[in-house]
């Protein structure tokens, strides 16, 4: 039995055709550890109730969404890359499109679903961004192919919103992960990268933090959200960190047709 589906909207200005949400732990079928609304097929649940779930938010969608098959890679899904391989699963960490009522999703269960939309509402963009794929690139690779679909679009015409991830007093990481942001510059790593007292070479680290100067270093200027943790928030969100065993939610987005 369901109960009442609860979605989160992002606060931040859109054109009305861009919509956008991201789903919570609540509305769906799933057991246990799962419960309820489960949306990864890779996360040990039942395939049916998966599959029930993603048939729930479907509901609240102008067509089924583009899932992506996630690997923390640094490959974005474009319309052509999609047009060349029909029907094929996208292996991708990242979606662009400017195809009306093309919904693009993101599942995460810690890291950071981040959603770009161009001011005019013609482009939109969704990134699935770890500490692996924040270092890597993956936010430049999803602004270059969303310039590349819509020329003559700048950086500053790209507003953004970073969704629900773990957050900066949680995300504990080793000297790895500190390598490999160490071209950011000292200045941010010394805000972002907080070491733990007694844990040598362990840090508390702030992914919203990194992700808000990598998108202003590429000339986005609107950045919105950023004020959530996966981890903390056990009402709403699932976390691999915190259950090891754990259901993925999806922020969505897709520009409407009706308007």
């Amino acid at each position: 039995m369901t109960s009442a589906i609860n979605l989160i909207d992002p606060i931040w200005v859109v054109p009305q055709q861009v919509r956008a949400f991201c789903t919570t732990r609540y509305g769906g079928v799933s057991k246990s550890p799962f419960n309820t609304l489960n949306l990864g097929l890779n996360a040990g649940d039942d395939a049916v109730d998966v599959l029930q779930n993603r048939s729930i938010v479907s509901l609240h969608l102008p067509a089924e969404p583009l899932w992506l098959k996630q690997i923390h890679g640094m490959t974005v899904s474009t319309p052509a890359s999609r047009r060349a391989s029909p029907g094929k699963p996208f292996q991708a960490d990242a979606a662009v499109t400017n195809i009306p009522n093309e919904v693009l999703a993101i599942l995460t269960a810690d890291c950071m679903p981040v959603l770009f939309a161009s001011k005019s509402g013609g482009v939109i963009g969704a990134a699935h961004a770890g500490w692996r794929g924040l270092s890597g690139g993956i936010l430049e690779n999803t602004l270059q192919e969303m310039l590349a679909v819509s020329p003559g679009l700048s950086p500053v015409d790209i507003v953004v919103w970073m969704g629900p991830a773990i957050g900066p007093t949680a995300f504990e990481v080793g000297e790895d992960v500190l390598q490999a942001f160490s071209d950011q510059g000292h200045s941010i790593l010394s805000k972002a990268f907080m070491p733990i007292t007694g844990s040598s070479g362990k840090y508390l680290t702030n992914l919203y933090l990194l992700a808000r100067e990598r998108l202003r270093s590429l000339g986005i200027k609107q950045i919105d959200g950023g004020d959530f943790c996966t981890f903390h928030d056990s009402q709403r969100f699932f976390s691999y960190r915190r259950d090891k065993e754990s259901g993925r939610f999806a922020s969505l987005i897709w520009i409407s047709a009706d308007t």
